[in-house]
């Protein structure tokens, strides 16, 4: 669930909803090179991503499965992401006759992300995009570029046909699920919303995500569910007394409603809240409270 002050922040479409910020790992960005008279770009590449070897042939007739050939593959250099990475934001920059600021990531759930400037689209893509064929880096131009909407349904359908390139498992670097805080235990307030509002039918992990750099924000993301991990995440800033607990308690009910009500697709977008998920959210008993109280303290919540 993400609050938000009027200015327009990354907007973002994902192959499941409320996707998963925290783990997001976008790399450094760097200035790319500028040709004379061309556009500008920059880049930066994510992490290798993990390398997925392409399915093995089925073994000619007569031949067990242990004598059919083995195909191997091997991870991408960085300097071959980087090279790729390049390609692609000069490509984008080119179509769109505008600087882009690129940044790859390895993203589980969130695969484009962008925020238009005057003078400069910054745009984050999951590194499945790298290899991506001319239509597609064309529908991100569109999407991103120039708000056309439409253009959704092409990027939705190709990242279903890479999904075994979107990471599946946590990294081992990735932080356990804490629910203990200093002021909330979130397990508690999770057990005790699935028993009054959800008849215990949810099944998912929750704990506090990590605090993010201290910086001057526009938006903030108050809790996130991963639908592939089944996992709840909450904005470490809403474990302090000046937080009452029946908000902490409305966030932790919003994300437990995603389990329910996924995401669909409609007119060539993701709809991330649909009406029956916004229907069942009104059922929450503190639910005008909650958003009043969101109202008059969201600038205390951007400071962190």
């Amino acid at each position: 669930m993400r609050s938000r002050v009027p200015p327009e922040p990354f907007r973002q479409t994902s192959l499941f909803p409320r996707g998963l910020s925290a783990a997001t790992r976008a790399a450094e960005s760097a200035a790319a090179p500028r040709p004379e008279g061309g556009p500008a770009a920059t880049v930066a590449p994510a992490p290798a991503p993990r390398p997925v070897a392409p399915p093995v042939p089925l073994p000619p007739r007569g031949l067990l499965p242990e004598e059919a050939p083995r195909i191997l593959t091997r991870p991408p250099t960085r300097e071959e992401l980087w090279t790729r990475a390049e390609s692609l934001a000069w490509r984008l920059s080119a179509e769109l006759g505008m600087p882009v600021r690129l940044s790859v990531t390895d993203n589980r759930s969130t695969m484009v992300s962008f925020r238009r400037g005057s003078a400069v689209l910054a745009l984050r893509l999951h590194h499945m995009f790298l290899d991506a064929p001319e239509p597609v880096v064309r529908a991100v131009a569109d999407y991103a570029g120039r708000g056309h909407r439409t253009a959704g349904a092409i990027l939705d359908e190709y990242i279903r046909g890479q999904q075994p390139r979107i990471r599946q498992m946590r990294r081992e670097s990735d932080a356990d699920l804490n629910p203990r805080g200093r002021c909330f235990d979130l397990q508690e307030l999770y057990d005790a919303a699935n028993r009054e509002f959800f008849q215990g039918l949810i099944q998912a992990r929750i704990g506090w995500g990590r605090m993010p750099p201290r910086r001057r924000r526009k938006s903030i993301r108050l809790g996130v569910y991963d639908h592939q991990t089944r996992e709840i995440r909450i904005h470490p800033t809403l474990d302090s007394p000046e937080v009452p607990s029946f908000f902490v308690e409305f966030i932790v009910f919003h994300e437990m409603l995603h389990q329910l009500f996924p995401s669909t697709g409609r007119g060539g977008r993701r709809v991330h809240h649909p009406r029956a998920f916004r229907e069942r959210e009104r059922t929450f008993p503190h639910y005008a409270a909650a958003l009043r109280w969101e109202r008059e303290n969201l600038g205390m919540l951007l400071r962190g």
